[in-house]
């Protein structure tokens, strides 16, 4: 649970799809295509779990210790990933991200020793 899906299981997973249906080799060429690999597709149906959305991110928070709205920052982006599996950098430059502050993370995120 919560690893990445091996070549393997994505070969199979198109074989399974091809042969049940679902959609033609071509279907499943431009659906990996247009979401930069099968694998991420496959995510953005599914989304992310809770747990492994907030493991994705311990390490860029370890020893650090976050405001109220950074705390907030972080909990939108795991809400994102666990709703939709992945995210595009863009996406912290627009709303609720920007709600915080328009800055976007640059804003949210900057310490007292990088200003």
């Amino acid at each position: 649970m919560n690893r990445p899906l091996t070549a393997i299981d994505l070969g199979e997973l198109e074989r399974i799809l091809v042969e049940s249906g679902v959609g033609g080799a071509d279907d499943i060429k431009r659906a990996a295509d247009e979401s930069h690999g099968l694998g991420l597709f496959v995510r953005s149906l599914v989304g992310m779990d809770r747990g492994a959305a907030k493991e994705a991110l311990a390490e860029f928070l370890a020893g650090r210790s976050l405001s109220a709205n950074q705390i907030e920052f972080v909990n939108l982006i795991i809400d994102h990933l666990t709703e939709h599996g992945v995210m595009e950098t863009r996406m912290l430059y627009t709303s609720p991200f920007t709600d915080l502050t328009p800055q976007g993370p640059e804003g949210t995120l900057q310490t007292r020793a990088d200003r």
